[in-house]
């Protein structure tokens, strides 16, 4: 009986330990369910903040990215327009040099066909084409050595055709033709005014404008003769000449310099002989002149 006391008080003992036990046991439930009410509470305003942040963060990320894109754009479009500018440019540029580039070949192709003429012509020796068509060629874009080859053969044939026209002009002369003798001297000087042989065509042009009598001009011939130094040999021909001239020309004054010049200066030249006797008589008619002019009657 004893024994069956101790074994409900055992059994009694332990219904108080386990309902003690599942009251903490509750207590501890309801104790977690609050704990995890109030931690479910913060995540979700947890969740709400991050969701906010996250909406925040997507927008200024967004912004920024388009703002970012705007500006690389920009930038971007710009490199784009100034190399568009660039190429324009250059494109201008190379067009420029393609035009220039095609018409100096247009203008060489030209002058390679005109210097062809021009070289049949001096191969055929006309010295009178060639002289009268050397300004246009000179014009045309030639090569140094074609420019120098033509310049070179200009001058030539310009020398020729004044020495030719001196001949002519003296032939001329010979036959008594001084009006043509005038002219192919002329000529001659136009030619190629300064060769040597330029002061005996000046020589026997003053010749032939006293023949014509045309004294004033032969005069100036004459005094460019005996002023030059490349044929000596004529001066003292040429100051003769100028003596006669002066005296044509009733310059009496300026007769006897000349004559008195050319005895000084070539006292033996063939022309002195007879300038002395000639100047004795300008002295005598210059003082004949005084005389008649002083012993003529005042006027009233």
């Amino acid at each position: 009986m004893r024994e069956a006391d101790e074994e409900i008080r055992e059994i009694k003992k332990e219904i108080i330990e386990s309902r003690g036990l599942t009251i903490k046991t509750n207590n501890l439930v309801n104790a977690l369910g609050a704990d995890i009410k109030s931690i479910a509470k913060r995540q979700a305003g947890y969740e709400r903040r991050f969701n906010w942040n996250s909406a925040v963060v997507y927008v200024l990320v967004a912004t920024l990215s388009f703002a970012g894109l705007k500006l690389a754009s920009d930038a971007r479009i710009r490199e784009i327009e100034a190399e568009k500018t660039r190429l324009s440019h250059s494109v201008r540029e190379l067009r420029r040099e393609l035009d220039d580039e095609t018409r100096r070949a247009e203008e060489r192709s030209r002058a390679e066909a005109q210097a062809g003429d021009f070289y049949d012509l001096i191969r055929q020796q006309q010295r009178a084409e060639v002289v009268a068509g050397y300004d246009a060629i000179s014009h045309e874009k030639l090569s140094r050595a074609e420019n120098a080859f033509f310049r070179d053969t200009y001058d030539r044939f310009r020398l020729d055709l004044s020495v030719t026209a001196y001949q002519n002009g003296l032939d001329l002369m010979r036959t008594g033709r001084y009006a043509e003798a005038a002219e192919k001297l002329q000529e001659s000087i136009r030619l190629k005014d300064e060769a040597a042989h330029i002061p005996a065509v000046k020589y026997q042009l003053a010749r032939a404008l006293r023949r014509l009598g045309r004294q004033s001009e032969a005069l100036v011939y004459a005094r460019q003769v005996v002023e030059q130094n490349t044929d000596r040999e004529l001066q003292d021909d040429a100051m003769w000449l100028m003596a006669l001239c002066a005296e044509e020309l009733d310059d009496i004054d300026a007769a006897r310099d000349s004559l008195r010049t050319l005895i000084r200066r070539w006292p033996r030249s063939s022309f002195a002989h007879d300038a002395r006797p000639k100047l004795r008589d300008l002295t005598r008619q210059a003082i004949r002149g005084h005389t008649s002019s002083d012993d003529a009657p005042a006027a009233p």
